[in-house]
């Protein structure tokens, strides 16, 4: 293969665009000699050429990975759990300093609300009654206003000749 192929199939292999074919002649390519200027992209195609014939035994393996992972433990104390227990203790602790600070805030904007209004309970009766007649009015009010502006709807949908659906506004 000539440079310029290889330079191309390296662009495409870069842009993840070759097809297998393609990627075994770069493979060949740089089992052999190759020029200085792409002898870095060499070494990784070698690399990946010793990974690929590089065997795993199955059961082996774990054995020898957990023997690698004794020998580079660090030699000392660990603090490992302490830390954890460390960190659960500070988010509890910041979780209740909000949950103080939010209460008393909650005290200082609405002192009224946690106290009764009346003593009487036959009293605090007759003043929920008013509270809830007077709502009442209003929302029989509104209606009315709301069948009013129904009507001009429907003489507006007559004049501009839509069809206009038959419903009867009780007022």
């Amino acid at each position: 293969m000539d440079s310029n192929e290889v330079k191309e199939l390296l662009e495409k292999y870069w842009n993840c665009e070759t097809s297998l074919e393609e990627e075994q002649k770069l493979h060949s390519f740089f089992r052999g000699s190759v020029p200085a200027e792409i002898n870095e992209t060499a070494e990784l195609f070698r690399y990946f050429e010793l990974q690929r014939r590089t065997k795993i035994e199955a059961s082996g393996f774990d054995e020898e990975v957990k023997q690698k992972i004794k020998e580079h433990r660090p030699a000392g104390r660990s603090v490992k759990m302490y830390f954890n227990y460390a960190r659960i203790a500070a988010g509890i602790a910041v979780v209740a300093a909000a949950g103080f600070f939010i209460r008393e805030e909650v005290r200082k904007a609405y002192p009224a609300e946690t106290e009764d209004t009346f003593s009487d309970p036959r009293m605090a009766l007759e003043e929920t009654k008013k509270a809830l007649m007077m709502i009442s009015n209003s929302f029989n009010k509104a209606h009315k206003e709301a069948a009013k502006i129904e009507m001009f709807n429907e003489a507006e949908q007559k004049i501009q000749g839509k069809q206009v659906d038959q419903k009867k506004v009780n007022i």
